[in-house]
């Protein structure tokens, strides 16, 4: 195989991979996703946001990787015990990686921190989410 060959076979494999991105993406948005950004405090790797896609589950909010081969969520967040610490603008650097207009929320969790970013849409159904909790449970948040 040459030089030629070979060049194309690898071109070929990042259209493909590239394709099933925003194939997966669409998909994500189109059963009722929304645009959200996620920096895990658990590892304090430093690696980051993440773009993704968040749905809502019940008591679940899941949380699907946009560049990720996986074909489950990345993180789920349970409602239950859940609560947000902070909330605040994204610095000059961290915009690039966020929704428009986001806010970002440093929140804690059965799994540790995390911060969320999402724009004012998101953010709504989001606050919404986290205060409808059966009755009979305190609101897991103050603000």
């Amino acid at each position: 195989m040459g030089i030629a060959e070979l060049v194309g076979v690898v071109l070929f494999g990042a259209v493909v991979v590239l394709a099933y991105f925003a194939w997966r993406r669409v998909r994500l948005l189109r059963a009722g996703g929304v645009h959200v950004a996620l920096r895990s405090r658990i590892e304090d790797s430093g690696r980051g946001w993440h773009l993704g896609v968040g749905h809502y589950r019940g008591d679940e909010f899941t949380w699907f990787r946009v560049l990720s081969l996986r074909t489950g969520p990345d993180m789920v967040i349970s409602r239950e015990g859940f609560e947000i610490d902070d909330r605040r603008e994204p610095t000059a650097p961290e915009a690039y990686a966020m929704p428009t207009g986001a806010v970002v929320l440093r929140c804690r969790g059965s799994k540790g921190e995390v911060e969320i970013a999402m724009g004012p849409d998101a953010l709504t159904g989001f606050l919404s989410w986290l205060e409808s909790a059966p009755p009979g449970r305190s609101i897991p948040w103050a603000s």
